[in-house]
């Protein structure tokens, strides 16, 4: 595939980009887990000035670890201009916490 059509899969509609590459980030925050979606509350950790870090609204793959855990996971759009990042049962289990505890989530690298 050649640069023109790589540059033109990696372009969306809306301006926003997506890495031709995985790109190297050193981004760490702290939050609590438990996202308020809908009224409920989802296992997910909200991501501050996400939009702004990320550049989209639109959901962002990454490397990360959360509390020094690593995952691959996408930080999904929240529906109120941020991102969350989906905590599942088992790594909830590994970590030791619930909703209401905080993590410390520390985005390595983006991957998409």
């Amino acid at each position: 595939m050649d640069a023109v059509h790589m540059r033109r899969l990696a372009s969306r509609p809306g301006g926003d980009q997506m890495p031709a590459q995985p790109q190297p980030l050193d981004h760490t925050f702290t939050a609590p887990i438990g996202v308020d979606v809908k009224g409920e509350t989802w296992s997910c950790v909200a991501m501050p000035d996400s939009v702004e870090f990320f550049g989209t609204g639109r959901s962002v793959k990454v490397a990360a670890t959360i509390d020094g855990q690593p995952i691959t996971a996408a930080f999904m759009p929240t529906g109120a201009g941020g991102h969350m990042l989906s905590i599942n049962a088992a790594l909830r289990k590994r970590l030791g916490k619930g909703i209401g505890d905080e993590v410390t989530v520390h985005i390595e690298q983006r991957l998409s």
